[in-house]
């Protein structure tokens, strides 16, 4: 893209970075767990899920100069909001540390218990 965001790209770049609060190392260091590893749904014929291969986009996203960034990548950020928003509300009751739930939303760059 090399140029300025539309608008609606803009909008989806603010809710991205509203929404996934993890930082990039911080992504790195939880991609190594088996938490990360133990949630998720792995499409036939890939090696890892649909949660973890989207974080290596995130990674590279974030790691992206805004005016850099393609339309592929804001796509793929539009496709996380939805994501991390869709997750979100169907938060269980109690303590979800430790859960699926929380796993599979760090997987896609958001923290819940930040």
């Amino acid at each position: 893209m090399a140029t300025s965001l539309s608008e609606k790209q803009e909008e989806i770049y603010e809710e991205f970075y509203d929404l996934v609060n993890m930082q990039p190392q911080e992504i790195e260091e939880w991609l190594e767990t088996e938490e990360s590893k133990s949630v998720g749904q792995i499409k036939e014929g890939d090696d890892e899920s649909v949660g973890r291969q989207s974080a290596r986009k995130i990674i590279k996203i974030k790691r992206t100069n805004k005016s850099d960034l393609s339309d592929e990548q804001v796509d793929h950020m539009q496709k996380v909001c939805g994501y991390i928003k869709r997750h979100v509300a169907q938060e269980p009751d109690g303590d979800v540390s430790g859960t699926d739930w929380c796993y599979s939303l760090k997987n896609w760059g958001h923290d819940p218990s930040k």
